[in-house]
């Protein structure tokens, strides 16, 4: 495996696929035995990764219960990443979920707990709230970082707006910076084209893509079983032949996979690792297998190798319309840069 710097802000040296901890327990009523979690965490680090990404509300808190377990004897070696907004059980009430700064700090020190360590690498809000400013979310990461109890922080599933004006006051007020975002993007998500993608690049973020498989969509399971997430309480994470664009992306991710002879869950990784490559700062994706198998079905994409034509064929079948005003600007953009004059002009408005 292969490592990057986390984004243009950071020094932050992680593995160029992470593993994704939401499937680690079983108190969500599925997910991984901590047997069969060992194991695949013990394979993706036999596989060179280091970037862990986890959440207090995995599990219920035993996702992290259990990542403090299996990094308690190289915690050096890992990049741990953790979440807070939604609370660590289904029952929490207004005073332990939010962004707000009394439940961050409440929500570090379980975290810390949990995790058996006394510092996470990135601490990410975890989903915006709608009410707290975002002054007080990034007062609260910089009070973290000065105390060492973080050392990045980053927001997950925000709007790019607000990841914008977040990015520039840190820098006016001195505080530590957003370091990077976490956001869905496949083949069967490419809305983050518009504007979370083009920001991220733009300012420097490193980006952590989850659901990568569109929550099992791109591995072709579901047109012969209904079998897994879509009937877990994680179904809304799941995308579905529900147009014909998804049943277009299929297609071309099963004949792309039949033309390389590898499974389509590693053509939809290669794809995004393509990307990543062409990306001028960090593309990320995290994985989140349940099993070993799923996991080596996955870290096989290192080695898939896509020609530049199947290439072509995946970001046509997903290819989103980019909506107002990109579409208006790709459309004007040579004619403005080649000068004519004409389109220059400010138009003459006749007088009442």
């Amino acid at each position: 495996m292969r490592y990057k710097i986390f984004g243009r802000r950071t020094g932050l040296r992680v593995s160029e696929l992470a593993l994704g901890a939401g499937n680690f327990g079983t108190r969500w009523g599925h997910g991984a035995e901590p047997a069969e979690a060992k194991k695949v965490f013990d394979a993706y680090v036999e596989a060179g990764g280091n970037f862990i990404d986890t959440a207090d509300s995995y599990q219920f808190g035993e996702s992290e219960e259990l990542v403090g377990d299996f990094i308690a004897s190289d915690r050096d070696y890992f990049v741990l990443a953790t979440k807070y907004t939604l609370g660590t059980t289904a029952t929490d009430d207004i005073s332990r979920t939010g962004n707000s700064r009394k439940n961050m700090v409440r929500s570090v020190e379980g975290s810390l707990k949990r995790l058996k360590t006394d510092r996470i690498d990135l601490y990410w809000a975890h989903f915006a709230d709608g009410m707290t400013p975002m002054e007080e979310i990034l007062r609260g990461f910089d009070d973290l970082v000065r105390a060492g109890k973080i050392h990045y922080a980053g927001l997950s599933n925000f709007p790019a707006w607000r990841i914008s004006r977040a990015d520039l006051l840190a820098e006016l007020r001195g505080w530590a910076p957003i370091a990077g975002i976490q956001i869905e993007y496949s083949l069967a998500q490419r809305t983050a084209d518009r504007e979370l993608l083009p920001m991220a690049e733009a300012l420097g973020l490193g980006a952590a893509l989850w659901s990568p498989l569109g929550g099992g969509f791109l591995t072709g399971k579901y047109r012969v079983s209904d079998e897994g997430r879509i009937n877990s309480r994680l179904a809304v994470l799941v995308h579905t032949e529900k147009t014909a664009r998804e049943t277009a992306i299929l297609d071309s991710v099963l004949a792309v996979a039949h033309e390389v002879g590898e499974s389509p869950t590693e053509v939809a990784i290669a794809w995004l690792l393509h990307k990543a490559v062409k990306s001028t700062t960090s593309l990320i994706p995290i994985l989140g297998p349940r099993t070993l198998e799923q996991l080596d079905g996955t870290l096989g994409a290192l080695e898939v190798k896509l020609s530049s034509e199947q290439i072509a064929r995946l970001d046509g079948a997903s290819a989103i319309p980019l909506g107002t005003p990109h579409e208006q600007i790709n459309d004007s953009t040579p004619r403005i840069a080649g000068g004519k004059p004409e389109l220059l002009e400010v138009p003459v408005i006749p007088a009442a």
